[in-house]
Order: structure tokens, then sequence, then C-alpha cells
């Protein structure tokens, strides 16, 4: 394989953070950069229109790490105008060196006003927001990149074009998460969809994405669709050392078994203090009680403590819970494989009302009224 290209940043193993709403903050990404400090950590996704309105809320969320290169940020949209200015914003402010566009999340919220997985339905409307983009970051030599899923169900796949269109627009790579947004994040991905964009879309990279648990599922996942690098999503929830596991694997070297409960506890810590320092104490710590249950995930620890975890109120007190951890304790067999993050699926997808009367109109929707799509 060769090392992922994004503009001036060559990046070897072609490994990348997916951008996870309320995870892959800047504490998150330092924590995954310790294992792996040279591959690609994409931030949490923000919205193109707050970022033009100026938002403080959403303005914190699109914050890097003194030392964090290059700085990923994520964004989402309907409207090509405002999310070309979000661009322009951006990049003449220098507060990015990549720009990922979300076409995949299949959130209510995000599908109703026709954004996220919405947009690929109206591939008009899609070239216009790529073009706008790609406009307003190439004066500025930052790469454009997007992930995308399949389609809105199996009777409505759109994946193929829009990565046609994509790669006709000057992105600089593409990544496919293999579930349609009915999918969720249920059932397996589907891989050969994979390797049917790989097939179809040959001038840039294609990235896959889907059910990588372990280092060794991103090397089948590039064996069976011959994929130019992979994305980790739910697979790095409460397990950053993930990241160090694949540039091994890639590398062709000995994968290390996952840590004993000692290491992870103190991770645990390190990450807590880290979101502190993000958020101020109280905040992180209500922020941090789905991560611990990501990093006991696979490690026989008990319900009792799992339930004490989850209710942490401050530092001190989940260093006290992690005191009374047995440090020896290692991942039950095919503990790693427990999936982590969402499950649920499969979902009624929510569009603009008539968004599917024109498919060819490039207008921006108008979010007042929905429609639901319960799938074929």
């Amino acid at each position: 394989m060769k090392p992922l290209q994004l503009g001036p940043y060559q990046v070897w193993p072609p490994v990348v953070l997916a951008p996870m709403a309320g995870v892959t903050n800047a504490p998150f990404r330092t924590m995954c950069r310790r294992f792996a400090p040279d591959l690609i950590y994409v931030n949490e996704m923000v919205m193109a229109t707050a970022l033009v309105h100026g938002n403080a809320k959403t303005a914190r969320m699109a914050t890097f790490g003194a030392d964090e290169s290059p700085r990923s940020l994520q964004i989402y949209g309907s409207d090509p105008a405002i999310i070309g200015e979000a661009v322009r914003l951006l990049c003449s402010q220098d507060r990015v060196d990549h720009i990922d566009l979300n076409f995949g999340c299949p959130a209510q919220k995000v599908t109703r006003r026709g954004g996220g997985a919405a947009v690929p339905v109206k591939p008009n409307l899609l070239r216009a927001i790529l073009r706008a983009v790609v406009t307003g970051a190439s004066p500025y030599g930052i790469p454009v990149t997007a992930k995308f899923r399949m389609g809105i169900h199996d009777e409505l796949l759109t994946f193929i074009r829009t990565g046609q269109i994509a790669e006709e627009e000057g992105v600089a790579a593409i990544a496919l998460h293999a579930r349609t947004a009915q999918q969720h994040y249920a059932g397996t991905a589907n891989w050969d969809a994979i390797a049917e964009l790989k097939a179809a879309v040959t001038g840039i990279p294609v990235l896959g994405n889907g059910d990588i648990w372990e280092a060794a599922d991103a090397l089948k996942m590039v064996e069976h669709t011959n994929c130019d690098g992979v994305v980790i999503g739910r697979g790095c929830l409460g397990r950053p050392w993930l990241f160090g596991h694949l540039v091994a694997a890639f590398n062709g070297e000995p994968v290390p078994e996952s840590p004993p409960l000692g290491f992870v506890g103190q991770q645990m810590a390190d990450h807590c203090r880290l979101l502190a320092d993000h958020l101020g104490e109280d905040h992180a710590v209500r922020d941090f009680r789905k991560h611990t249950s990501w990093y006991l995930t696979g490690y026989p620890v008990g319900g009792e403590a799992r339930g004490n975890f989850s209710k942490i109120n401050s530092i001190a007190e989940l260093d006290h819970l992690i005191a009374a951890l047995d440090p020896t304790l290692v991942v039950v067999p095919g503990g790693e494989r427990i999936r982590r993050g969402h499950t649920n699926g499969p979902i009624r997808v929510v569009l603009p009302e008539g968004y599917l009367d024109d498919l060819d109109d490039a207008t921006p929707p108008d979010d007042g009224h929905v429609m639901a799509l319960s799938g074929g």
C-alpha cells in the first residue's frame, strides 16, 4: 500500500480517526495520538451555519491542541453558500489544515434539515456543496475530503455517484461507511460496497469504514476491498491504543496484546484530566461517564463496579474507583470485539418534506417540514 496523500500531508499508515459527535474532541485525540502521533485524527463534526454566525459553543468545539498537526475538522450543512463561507472563514483565519465533509450522518436532527446522509440523494446539490468547499479551501492549500454512507436505504443507494462527483469536484479522498442511513449502526458493514466504490473511483484514494474492531480487521478490509486506507470509528472507543496496534499491523510487525486493567486505569485517569483541562472538572466528569463504560468493556470487573464508574462526580472519585480495580485483569476472550458506542437500528430516516420530489434540484432544502422514510 501507499501512504495516504492529503495535500501536503503524507500519512503512513493510511489510518484516519472517524469524527464522532461528543467523542473526538481535543482530549480524545490527544489520547489517540499518544499511541500513533502521525495519523489523521478528525474533530467531531460542527455545523457550517453555526461557524458562520460565530456561535461560541461551536467555536469551542472546533479547537485543537497546540501541537496537533494536521488540524482536521469535519463540517456539515446543506446550503452551498453557507458552507462555502464557513470554509473560507476557517481557512483565512488559519484554524484548520484539513476539511472533511459529512455526507453520512443519519441523525434525525441533521437529515431533517437536508444535511448529512440526505445530501447525496440530490446529486446537483451535492456537487454545488463540494464545489463551494473546494473553491473556498483551494487558495489556502487546504485539502478537502468527504465521508458518506451507501445511501438512504437499500432501494436508494447513492454511494457510487457520490464518489464519482467528489472526484470530479477536486476532493482529495473519500471514505465510505459501508452501511445505509436506515441501517444506522446495526448489522454488519457491507465491505463489498467499499470494493465497488474503489473499482468505480480510481483517481483519488478510497477509504473504508465499518466493523474494524481489531488491527487484523483493517488488513482484512484492505485485502477484501483493495481500499487505500481505513477509517476507525467505534472500535477505538475506550481503546486509544488501537491506533498503535494498527501502525504495527500495517508495518508487518507483531500486534501487541490488549493491555492489562492497570494500564487501562491509568489511561482513564489521564483522559479525564485532559477533559477537565478542556471543559472544567464538573462538565468533564459527567462527560467521561460514558467513556468509563467503553474503557472497561471486555474486562471482568463486575456489574457493581461498572455502575459505580457510570455515576462518578469527581476526579477524586474516579481515582478511588480505579485504585480498587485488580490491575492484573486481562480482556476476556473476544472482549476486543464487543461492540462499543451506538448499536441501534434500523431507523426511520427523516428528510425535509417533498425532498424526493425533484432529485435534480440543487436548491438548499427548507427544513420547516419533514417526512419520514421507512425504506423499502
